[in-house]
């Protein structure tokens, strides 16, 4: 209730509200009128046209004006916040699974996806004014390496033509690439959530196609590190280039340090070609934003359930590289990742052995079973590296998991609390994969006797390619 020009409360201010939000979602609806019931206090539906029957009706002249009047009504905001409530109940699915930990941690894990979806579609996604941004902060989606620098730029599609001017710094390796998401065009004018998990598959913001990639390797520099790097569908001779298609929806600029503490990391500006005027956001805009927020958390809550749960947790313990895998989620492929799941009981260890190739760079990683990055990578714990690492004399790597550090000749990891999760080995611009020699020992034994303790009798072998 508001006040009239008198400071008198207006009994009937709700009302005219309401009144306006029925007009706008009869509009959306093609007919659908929200209906006060002074009996009740709430409004009524009178008979209305279905949202299957509102979506088949948007055609490209009404798309904005639906999405607009979407977002004035408050039903972009009532679908986001619905899908943001159904992606959460998705810890539902694994029954008893998850420890108190895991739960706490899957809970955050929404609070992130939502800043996420926030960050790249609402703050992000401008048409007239690209920008590269850094990846959320603690935002760790799909084993991310710490040693990397993540630069997003969203877009709507890829019909305009962008340019990234830059100064490389003294990182050793950088890649660019550019992908694209299944979103129809008329994702604004629309409900989601009641779609659900099945909606996925015509709107899905985390199944990333890598159409194209640029390596720095491949790219002309100015002596002083200058460069410059056009994003188009059409080829500038003599320029670096990265290939546009016609639904591009982003690209993703990966920095790989070696030793991050000794780098200085590259600096780096988008603009569009046509130097486009930046305009104040429309209500379509934020409608779209809304959809593809509400949506990612949707999409990546389903991600991590489907390549745990039909996929990786069927052998654990196991390294496996799909090249079809990665690429499915935005990787390029300079490089091989291999993922799976651990697994150890209280007072076990979890040894893992393997020989890397050569490569320029390599990191295993223990995540949590979102695939997020444990709580002490800030403590320089969690992972190895190539540069990190201790190897044994003959250049074997030995890592192990454990609650205690063992105190032998190895590399140990704290699993921080959890007794199962996701890892990963990822090797880029390597001339193989290694094989992975994985052993389930008793801690106590293994700190009395060491190595000795290690039975090839249980050894599990893994690291294959596959499909």
């Amino acid at each position: 209730m508001h006040d009239d020009e008198n400071g008198v409360p207006d009994p009937d201010s709700s009302k005219r509200q309401l009144s306006r939000r029925a007009l706008l979602e009869s509009s959306l609806l093609g007919g659908s009128v929200l209906l006060a019931n002074p009996a009740l206090g709430s409004p009524g539906v009178a008979p209305a046209t279905t949202a299957a029957q509102a979506d088949a009706m948007a055609t490209p002249g009404t798309v904005e004006q639906a999405a607009a009047q979407r977002l004035l009504s408050g039903r972009a905001w009532d679908d986001f916040c619905d899908s943001l409530r159904a992606a959460g109940h998705m810890i539902e699915r694994w029954g008893n699974e998850p420890s108190d930990l895991e739960r706490a941690e899957w809970y955050r894990f929404m609070t992130r996806l939502c800043r996420n979806g926030f960050e790249r579609f609402v703050e992000n996604c401008e048409p007239d004014r690209p920008r590269l941004r850094d990846a959320s902060w603690r935002q760790s989606i799909n084993f991310q390496s710490p040693d990397q620098d993540h630069l997003l730029t969203e877009f709507v599609d890829g019909s305009h033509e962008y340019r990234i001017i830059g100064q490389r710094g003294t990182v050793p390796y950088f890649v660019l690439g550019a992908w694209r998401a299944a979103q129809p065009a008329d994702l604004g004018a629309r409900d989601w959530a009641p779609k659900g998990v099945a909606g996925l598959k015509e709107f899905d913001p985390a199944m990333l196609k890598t159409t194209a990639f640029l390596q720095s390797d491949a790219m002309q520099f100015e002596p002083d590190g200058r460069f410059e790097i056009i994003l188009s569908q059409k080829k500038h001779p003599g320029k670096n280039w990265l290939p546009l298609t016609p639904d591009s929806t982003g690209v993703l600029v990966r920095v790989v340090y070696h030793e991050r503490h000794r780098e200085t990391p590259p600096q780096m500006r988008i603009e569009r070609l046509d130097s486009a005027v930046p305009r104040p956001i429309t209500p379509a805009q934020m409608s779209e934003g809304l959809a593809k927020a509400g949506q990612v958390a949707l999409a990546y809550a389903e991600l991590v359930r489907s390549w745990w749960q039909d996929n990786l947790a069927k052998q654990p313990n196991q390294l496996r590289f799909s090249m079809a895998t990665y690429l499915s989620n935005g990787g390029v492929a300079d490089r091989q990742h291999g993922f799976g799941t651990w697994q150890r009981a209280p007072g076990q260890a979890l040894v893992l052995e393997f020989t890397p190739p050569a490569c320029e760079y390599w990191i295993f990683q223990l995540c949590n079973r979102w695939q997020e990055n444990l709580d002490n990578y800030e403590d320089g714990q969690g992972y190895v590296t190539k540069f990190t690492v201790r190897p044994a004399t003959d250049g074997r790597v030995r890592i192990v998991i454990a609650e205690r550090d063992p105190g032998i000749d190895a590399n140990w990891i704290d699993p921080y609390g959890h007794e199962t999760g996701g890892m990963s080995l990822r090797l880029i611009k390597t001339t193989g994969v290694p094989k992975i020699t994985a052993y389930l020992v008793d801690l106590e034994a293994l700190i009395r006797r060491g190595w000795d303790a290690l039975d090839p009798r249980t050894a599990i072998i893994s690291g294959e390619r596959v499909p």
